[in-house]
């Protein structure tokens, strides 16, 4: 097994996720397997009980792990399926020593943090390094591991001490260190400066670990003579000196490192020249050059809780953005806060209120995602509603599926007081309920996890369509509340069609309006299975209805490849793209502006 250690120096939020991930992908194009894994250094046992805000969405795993947002890119840029042991935390690390301790497991000694949490970590890697997640059978190649926080973080120290005895222990040639690490440039002068990534490096030499690879984050392409700087100061070959300067979108970077000849530097530290081949990344090519081409938006409107970070959502983006590449349409998400919507701030706030309603009346399509609690219900009922009688096209997940169900109660069956146990405990009319099998007093790791079957009870609906025409789908959940079965009858003598249920029957999955174009609500997370070039179907079924292709393509019985968009590539860079834009508005200005997700807001 090889091993590639991801560290981060100078600041957070450099794109340690998206470096590592990128590696995996170049390394897998050479023909290699390749895992990974990822070590956040808090005390949490997993991420399921932190808030979006605090540290962006939680990722869900088959096997029901609640883990951090990184895993997702990993699974997303590689195409694997990881289980909830590839995210190590410290408070994993302690409780596995501490059980062990409380058995008796270390024969009466002192447990320290060196010896025992340090082999914990070493030995932690080594087990989950073997398990396949590619879908075939045996250990992968190479294990990327990514390595939370940034160096000189006090948390983080265990498992540098580990990671430094574990290069020393697999030896040279089976363990190569890539240090991403920030070149600025100060405005008033003008020039990269080197400093900040030679202390950086300087602090991590000074901790056992010695980089062979730089990834050095910065606007532009580095100098020659800041590669000559960091070349002398930080002890690294030029030629192992990666710029990693910004791109229009994060499927470049895969690219930068392989034009510049990235793979080679890591293939001659891992001993792998022989093994590995040239990397294959048509396809990958293609499909960034798509995306940087595409001119003609879809707009959505995104009506959550969680808006002011748009990492709380990370992968509903990025399913969005698959679906609109795929659809050849440029994705642009209007962010309204759920809350803005409701009566209580047109008082207290109207224009606030004002502008979030011109959001939601601009949008192609309505996008009501996961959360919790009680904050913003009303304005995400409303959200449903306006979607419904103005023939919008409209996805809700999870909580978005729980809200359409609240909302047709209300305003088609007249149960005014209709609403979720979660939010009103006494109502009368409880049309989503807590689920009798879910620990009412303890959080972290109790929902109704990971992948299930869900059963299609209709065959020419919507979404069976969508997912090909297939008896039964598999997707990731994470909730506590459920439709009330009580009420599924009444509710579909009024017109609501539960399309999907769980193999009992009992438990609605999907459901759809018939009589709407497109008007969709799943109880399960499409979202964290959604590949490039693999988008999921549901949200591919949203943005082909928001941007007027939904007829076509559900008559091609979900094959992509007959949608209606032509594509001619030629041997240049360029591409041409040609298709009807049928539905989607033009921003006033023409203008969009890039967040960190590459979606236009």
């Amino acid at each position: 097994m090889k091993y590639i250690l991801v560290s981060g120096g100078v600041v957070s939020g450099l794109g340690k996720g998206v470096t590592a991930s990128s590696v995996g992908l170049l390394l897998k194009a050479c023909g290699l397997r390749v895992t990974s894994i990822k070590i956040d250094p808090y005390l949490n046992t997993d991420a399921g009980t932190m808030s979006p805000f605090e540290h962006g969405e939680v990722f869900v795993l088959d096997d029901g792990g609640e883990v951090d947002l990184d895993l997702g890119n990993y699974e997303r840029f590689l195409d694997i399926k990881l289980t909830r042991d590839n995210n190590i935390t410290t408070g994993k690390i302690y409780q596995f020593v501490i059980n062990k301790e409380r058995k008796g497991d270390y024969l009466g000694k002192t447990v320290q943090v060196v010896p025992h949490i340090t082999d914990a970590i070493q030995e932690w890697i080594e087990r989950v390094a073997i398990i396949p997640v590619d879908g075939n059978e045996g250990p992968a190649d190479v294990c990327v591991i990514e390595l939370g926080g940034t160096i000189g973080d006090i948390e983080s120290m265990p498992f540098i001490e580990a990671l430094g005895q574990f290069s020393y222990r697999v030896g040279p040639g089976n363990f190569c260190l890539i240090h991403v690490s920030l070149v600025p440039v100060l405005n008033v002068v003008g020039e990269q400066k080197t400093k900040p990534t030679q202390h950086s490096v300087r602090g991590l030499r000074g901790l056992g670990l010695t980089p062979n690879i730089l990834a050095c984050r910065s606007v532009l392409p580095l100098e020659d003579n800041v590669k000559e700087k960091l070349t002398q100061f930080c002890h690294v070959p030029a030629s192992n000196i990666l710029t990693l300067y910004d791109v229009p979108n994060i499927w470049h970077v895969p690219l930068l490192l392989r034009d510049q000849k990235g793979h080679e530097a890591i293939l001659k530290a891992l001993n792998l020249q022989g093994v590995a081949k040239e990397p294959m990344l048509d396809e990958w090519t293609a499909r960034a050059r798509i995306y940087d081409a595409l001119s003609d938006p879809v707009r959505i409107a995104m009506v959550g809780k969680y808006t002011g970070l748009s990492d709380s959502y990370l992968s509903v983006l990025k399913a969005l953005l698959h679906a609109s590449v795929t659809c050849r349409r440029k994705l642009v998400v209007d962010w309204v806060p759920a809350s803005d919507l409701e009566d209580a701030t047109a008082k207290e706030e109207p224009d606030v209120h004002k502008k979030a309603w011109n959001l939601l009346k601009c949008a192609d399509g309505v996008l009501v995602p996961g959360g919790f609690g009680d904050r913003g219900v009303e304005g995400k009922i409303l959200a449903a509603k306006y979607a419904r009688e103005n023939n919008i096209p409209y996805l809700g997940i999870c909580l978005g599926m729980q809200i359409s169900v609240i909302e047709f109660s209300r305003h088609v069956m007249n149960l005014r007081d209709a609403n979720s146990t979660e939010f009103d405990p006494n109502t009368k009319n409880p049309c989503v309920i807590f689920m009798p099998e879910v620990s009412a007093t303890h959080m972290g790791g109790t929902m109704r996890l990971g992948s299930r079957r869900t059963y299609f009870q209709v065959k020419n609906c919507k979404s069976a369509k969508l997912y090909g025409n297939v008896k039964f789908v598999d997707e990731r959940h994470r909730h506590r509340y459920e439709v009330n079965p009580e009420m599924v009858m009444q509710l579909e003598r009024s017109g609501l069609a539960f399309v999907g249920k769980d193999e009992d029957g009992g438990r609605m999955e999907i459901l759809e309006l018939s009589s709407h174009p497109f008007y969709v609500g799943v109880q399960f997370h499409p979202e964290f299975k959604s590949r490039p070039g693999k988008p999921s179907a549901l949200f591919l079924g949203l943005i082909a209805a928001s941007s007027g292709q939904l007829d076509a393509f559900l008559k091609a019985d979900g094959q992509i490849n007959l949608l209606p968009p032509e594509i001619s590539t030629s041997s240049s860079s360029s591409l041409a793209i040609s298709y009807q834009n049928r539905h989607a508005k033009r921003l006033s200005n023409g203008h969009y502006n890039e967040n960190g997700n590459d979606v236009h807001i």
